[in-house]
């Protein structure tokens, strides 16, 4: 049984993915600085850690055969676009210390989750964009310190990879994963979950706040299709960065209404044009990830949305 190390357990993904594990016989343990929040999570261990702490990190690899580093101070637009020092600061950190600890303790594969907000923003300043490519990275413009940091890393990723060819290496840059039993308030919540979340405690007949012109486009990929590919990426022989994510683009609006529409409740659109909006287009180009995993996402937007506005109209309105 090959017994990995999930970093970030506590989050939404990290938590998801401990269950993912889990229930593919794996021997699954789970290190945030916080307990999940929003679900049990199946791992054989869990412990409470602050990984800007090298010593914590070794302790952690030791015995290890692989390691999926998700950790990471991070939100939505609107606190990557407010927190800066410390994002880069302690990212930093974690990510140096788990890269170290693991080619130290021999550990055999190596998963570094990545972004989307690596790209470049002179590829995404119009809402009808095309997908972007892998290649699309460098040269590098992204919009704010969180993509320099996840660039930075794979940059770092890459170097590794040349230096200790004992560990394999894998990248994956996610686009907008969303789904249940993550963060839906408190300012670090991504679009769907806020959406989902302002729809649920709507009066009806009401209106909901949109941020920006809801004319910026995105795609979003959901939790378990997320689990699906990375699990390829990790089990596959592709060492370069990959993007993960669907290429269905939508308007925030358009997602806006579609969770509207799953409500049941007569809402209208207000727009707040003094909040951050991000770039005003960004979409995935799949075409490497179906070339090298041979895979694609099954879950559509609508039914992803159903399931995740279910949850979150539970927890809101119980």
């Amino acid at each position: 049984m090959n017994k990995i190390l999930v970093t970030g357990a506590g989050g939404f993904i990290g938590s998801h993915l401990c269950n993912y594990l889990s229930e593919k016989g794996y021997y699954v343990v789970g290190v945030d600085i916080k307990h999940p929040e929003y679900q049990k999570v199946h791992a054989d261990e869990f412990y409470l850690r602050d990984l800007r702490d090298i010593e914590n990190c070794r302790k952690l690899v030791y015995g290890m055969d692989q390691v999926y580093h998700l950790a990471a101070n991070m939100g939505g637009i609107g606190y990557i676009t407010s927190v800066f020092s410390e994002i880069m600061h302690d990212n930093t950190l974690m990510n140096i210390n788990m890269l170290q600890a693991s080619v130290d303790q021999l550990v055999q594969r190596f998963f570094f989750s990545s972004s989307a907000c690596v790209y470049p923003e002179y590829l995404q300043n119009k809402p009808d964009v095309r997908g972007l490519k892998e290649s699309d990275a460098i040269p590098a413009d992204p919009d704010s310190y969180y993509g320099w940091d996840k660039l930075y890393t794979e940059q770092l990723v890459e170097a590794y990879n040349i230096d200790y060819p004992e560990t394999d290496f894998r990248v994956a840059r996610f686009h907008n994963i969303y789904g249940s039993h993550g963060t839906y308030k408190g300012g670090k919540e991504k679009a769907p979950a806020a959406l989902c979340r302002k729809v649920a405690e709507a009066e009806n007949p009401g209106e909901i706040t949109v941020w920006g012109d809801g004319q910026q486009t995105r795609s979003f990929m959901y939790i378990d299709d997320c689990l699906d590919g990375f699990y390829a990426l990790m089990n596959s022989g592709y060492e370069k960065p990959l993007n993960i994510g669907t290429d269905h683009m939508v308007t925030i609006d358009e997602l806006a209404e579609a969770i509207i529409e799953i409500s049941g409740k007569n809402l209208k659109l207000k727009h707040d044009l003094s909040k951050p909006q991000g770039v005003r287009g960004r979409n995935s180009d799949n075409t490497v990830m179906r070339r090298v995993l041979g895979w694609e996402p099954v879950m559509s937007l609508r039914d992803g949305l159903k399931v995740t506005y279910r949850w979150i109209d539970g927890v809101v309105n119980r």
